[in-house]
């Protein structure tokens, strides 16, 4: 089963996509997908490790998410837009090559007998990016969003806290 949860930052996306987690597993699996930048980011992350209690096993993979998702769990994905900011990094800035990377890897999550809770941001719902990269990011986001939710058996958009179903 996979399940989409997006909406705009700050919109109850990561407490959303937790409840249901723990709804439907005693030992859910919270998979963070942000790259570690600096001690100050790190520090962060480990805030957040520590604001979830021992149900919870925590993974931290960068890109190749399909490599740490087992079988027969239930897996919180956080966040596509920080995992499409590695490939993006990565092939420095090639929208193209990013979203066909980035779909590679979601494909092969389809492939896995797993409940999977994935979180994005619709990005382009907000303020006009001002600079070249940021438009070329934003239209990496919303196209791999829309794969993301052909695929999803639900989709959830978040709008202020509220839980819309969408699909």
């Amino acid at each position: 089963m996979l399940y989409y949860v997006t909406g705009g930052e700050r919109s109850g996306k990561s407490s959303y996509a937790q409840n249901l987690a723990l709804e439907l597993s005693d030992n859910p699996t919270y998979l963070a997908t942000s790259r570690i930048w600096d001690g100050n980011h790190r520090a962060r992350i480990d805030r957040h490790i520590a604001d979830r209690d021992e149900r919870w096993d925590s993974i931290e993979e960068e890109k190749e998410l399909s490599k740490v998702i087992k079988n027969n769990t239930t897996v919180v994905i956080d966040c596509v837009t920080l995992w499409l900011t590695n490939f993006f990094v990565d092939t420095k800035n090639d929208i193209e090559l990013s979203l066909s990377q980035a779909k590679g890897e979601f494909d092969k999550l389809l492939k896995i007998n797993a409940t999977i809770i994935i979180i994005s941001n619709e990005i382009g719902m907000g303020v006009h990016a001002s600079t070249e990269i940021g438009r070329k990011f934003t239209e990496l986001q919303g196209w791999m969003n829309q794969h993301i939710a052909e695929h999803a058996d639900q989709a959830i958009l978040m709008v202020s806290g509220i839980p819309v179903k969408i699909k």
